[in-house]
């Protein structure tokens, strides 16, 4: 989508139908922007990353992971996303606009909120973080800035960057990636722990509920080691105000252990939480799509590899000469790479006629779906697991080789993490690649 400016006094950027106004925010990789729609004019938020940092900094399957999420939810209590845009250099989300500012700026300047409005919006929170449950999502970084309300005071949950699909957990269905914010991820999360996920997010709910109508945190200290401490003991100190209902309820919610947390089934049952509660009516969206947003990205990520390769000069792939081949051949087979044979070595190798960067575009595009983030250099390409495993993360390094004119060869390599994890994975990065590959065994 062409950004281009639009004539007149006060000049404005124009990005496809939107015209972008002031800055609403701005996170590490990404900077969020009022915008209005020049056709309707309905005020939107459009969150804007710019390409070269997206690839420097390996985010494009993070990036596809938070589009595929937010257009898997449609829920009222969670900031739609309406589309997606690219121009040369930027990737633009266009989300839903909410003119209430964040949770935390309203606590902030109340000081604390009351028992009947804090209540209220933890209904809201739950019944979103349910829904989300529901999908296989899990948030992980859940807090009052990462809350937002409008101006009828519905609450909506925004940030997804940092959510966790279930289809990424390994069989238990545990995470063990360690994110979120410190005074607010579960103990099992800041002490490294595997943990699940749907557990870890009830604990920040919790937090958030006692925030909200405390006014400051019930855990906290500067020192890490001793906020963590103060987590896993959770001696919570009520302030008066509280009722003996809610000190119940979040007494049952910050549970050290997650095995005796209540559970999000447990807390709409409980009477506190059920009073005076509204359900939202809304048309759930099982059928999702995600076509036209993959092809926006695809050719992004192709064209700055491409504007990159040319800018460096990049050469092309490495040659092998005939000692290298004779070294291989009484190891190569084609049948290992194929699943015909059980792969027990480091490394493995197939050959492929198809050009060297379809090759490492096939390899980034299978490596994706299987959880393996990817970071490219020329033709060489490092894979890592996206969760850790029982020996950490599995990593995998490919290079392409130049045989001949339109013949080439590719190395795989297991570098860290365990054999079984690696064999799971390489058994279907390989099926998945058998079109590429050739065929024809040698030895």
């Amino acid at each position: 989508m062409p950004m281009h400016q639009a004539e007149g006094e006060n000049l404005r950027t124009r990005v496809g139908k939107y015209e972008l106004g002031r800055i609403l925010g701005e996170g590490s990789f990404a900077k969020v922007r009022f915008a209005r729609n020049v056709e309707t004019g309905q005020g939107v938020a459009v969150k804007i990353f710019n390409k070269s940092d997206v690839l420097q900094r390996n985010l494009f399957h993070q990036i596809e992971m938070e589009i595929f999420i937010m257009k898997l939810i449609k829920h009222p209590n969670i900031v739609q996303l309406y589309e997606v845009m690219a121009s040369k250099s930027k990737i633009y989300f266009v989300l839903e606009y909410v003119a209430g500012g964040e949770l935390y700026k309203k606590i902030k300047q109340r000081r604390r909120l009351k028992e009947d409005k804090a209540r209220n919006y933890f209904q809201q929170l739950i019944q979103a973080i349910d829904f989300c449950h529901s999908r296989g999502i899990y948030h992980r970084d859940l807090k009052p800035e990462n809350l937002l309300l409008d101006r009828n005071g519905t609450l909506k949950i925004s940030d997804f960057g940092l959510s966790a699909l279930v289809h990424q957990q390994r069989g238990d269905r545990i995470l063990h990636s360690a994110c979120g914010t410190p005074n607010y991820v579960a103990p099992e999360v800041a002490f490294h722990k595997g943990y699940n996920g749907a557990k870890a997010d009830i604990w920040s709910c919790g937090i958030i509920l006692f925030v909200m109508m405390a006014g400051y945190l019930p855990f906290d200290d500067s020192n890490l080691i001793h906020l963590y401490r103060k987590m896993q003991r959770a001696k919570l100190n009520f302030p008066p105000w509280f009722s003996p209902e809610v000190c119940s309820l979040i007494s049952r919610i910050l549970k050290p252990s997650p095995m005796h947390r209540i559970t999000i089934p447990e807390i709409l049952k409980d009477p506190w939480f059920m009073k005076d509660i509204s359900i939202p009516k809304f048309q759930d969206e099982t059928e999702v799509s995600l076509n036209d947003v993959y092809a926006i990205l695809n050719e992004s990520k192709q064209e700055l590899l491409v504007a990159e390769e040319n800018k460096l000069n990049v050469p092309g792939p490495a040659q092998w000469n005939a000692f290298d081949l004779i070294s291989l051949t009484n190891e190569l087979s084609f049948s290992k790479f194929l699943g015909t044979e059980q792969v027990n070595r480091q490394e493995t190798h197939f050959a492929s006629r198809s050009p060297p960067s379809e090759i490492i575009r096939r390899m980034e595009e299978t490596a994706k779906p299987l959880g393996f983030y990817f970071l490219r250099n020329n033709y060489k390409l490092k894979l890592q697991g996206s969760e850790a495993g029982r020996k950490g993360h599995v990593s995998v390094s490919a290079e392409v080789f130049e045989v001949a004119p339109d013949f080439y060869f590719v190395e795989l390599k297991k570098c860290c993490g365990d054999s079984l994890e690696y064999q799971e994975f390489y058994d279907k990065f390989s099926k998945a690649l058998k079109d590429i590959v050739w065929q024809n065994e040698v030895g």
